[in-house]
């Protein structure tokens, strides 16, 4: 266990620092291209202060991933062998497909000047495809092929077959755009996210008699990255990492349940990432039943807690802690 902790605590250390070093100088480029994020006006007033800041931060994230990954594949085909090293490439693969999606929908918006690059279903089809390559990456290479679904706290394994995939493929969709709708305020997701980072590391080194190598991997990337973007990212922002980075971090996130072989566990822990997509489901209902009228002041929830006059810093200091509460209940729905 004590290698794993070290190159855990390499890892993260490394990720951090390419992250801030990266985004240092990044940022600069960015704005002198004039890839500046557009503020709706529906949005908070105050938030019209923050047109113009550099957005796409995310292609960091990207690099640091892609240069890491290479080297913790080697690290892992040497130390664990092939098969270990499978799970990790596909559930890195499915992040940066991810943050590739991120890429093309944040261009189109800055080429389009305005806050919608990508259609809905133009971004739903290719999430569906990374989803599908990912999970069929994992069946033949990843050791995905029991088709059984563990339900946490109830203790059931359902053998579910092929519909386990079908499940799967929407649970990795939903997560995603669920880890978008996040990335609101300043911080908010990089924050949670590192917290559920550090959930996956604790589940990697105690859930199991053995370390769970891949899931620790991921664990140590996604926080130092989630933590080197702080740097910049946290109130206020120099740079928003766009859905670059928050498709991103989606595909980091879910995957990592994958890699604990219990892909619901995301549900409880980034319960957060769950509360943000039924905040605005939920707003869009109401409104289309009432004919206008709204459930929360504005949507996703962390607007409505912002119209409510909660401060940014507040907000990411709750939602942090609720995630972390979260994470210990997750932890007692582990198999």
């Amino acid at each position: 266990m004590l290698i794993h902790a070290i190159v855990y605590g390499c890892i993260a250390a490394l990720a951090f620092a390419l992250t801030a070093i990266i985004s240092h100088y990044l940022i600069p480029v960015l704005a002198s291209r004039k890839m500046g994020q557009k503020i709706l006006d529906i949005g908070p007033r105050w938030h019209k202060s923050k047109e113009g800041t550099p957005t796409m931060g995310g292609l960091a994230f990207l690099v640091v991933a892609f240069v890491l990954g290479i080297a913790v594949s080697i690290w892992l085909v040497i130390k664990e062998g092939a098969q270990s090293a499978a799970p990790f490439i596909m559930t890195i693969a499915l992040a940066l497909a991810s943050g590739l999606i991120g890429i093309v929908d944040d261009s189109a918006k800055l080429r389009k000047k305005q806050n919608e690059g990508l259609t809905a279903a133009q971004k739903f089809l290719l999430q569906v495809l990374c989803a599908a390559l990912y999970l069929a990456g994992m069946y033949f290479f990843g050791g995905l092929r029991d088709g059984k679904l563990y339900i946490p706290f109830a203790d059931i394994t359902l053998p579910l077959g092929f519909a386990f995939y079908i499940i799967a493929l929407f649970l990795i969709v939903g997560i995603m755009n669920a880890v978008n709708l996040t990335d609101g305020i300043d911080g908010l997701a990089s924050s949670v996210t590192a917290v559920v980072s550090v959930f996956f590391g604790l589940c990697a080194f105690f859930a199991a008699e053995k370390v769970n190598a891949p899931l620790s991997a991921v664990s140590a990337l996604m926080l130092g990255i989630c933590v080197g973007f702080l740097v910049y990212n946290f109130y206020p922002a120099r740079v928003f990492m766009g859905d670059t980075g928050s498709l991103f971090l989606g595909g980091l996130v879910v995957g990592g349940a994958f890699l604990l072989s219990n892909p619901l566990i995301i549900v409880i822990c980034g319960f957060v990432y769950i509360m943000e997509t039924a905040s605005v489901m939920l707003q869009v209902g109401y409104f289309k039943l009432t004919h206008g009228k709204r459930l929360f002041k504005m949507a996703p929830i962390h607007h409505h807690f912002e119209k409510c006059g909660w401060s940014e810093i507040k907000i990411v200091v709750i939602f942090s802690l609720i995630t972390a509460l979260l994470c210990g209940l997750a932890w007692l729905g582990l198999k």
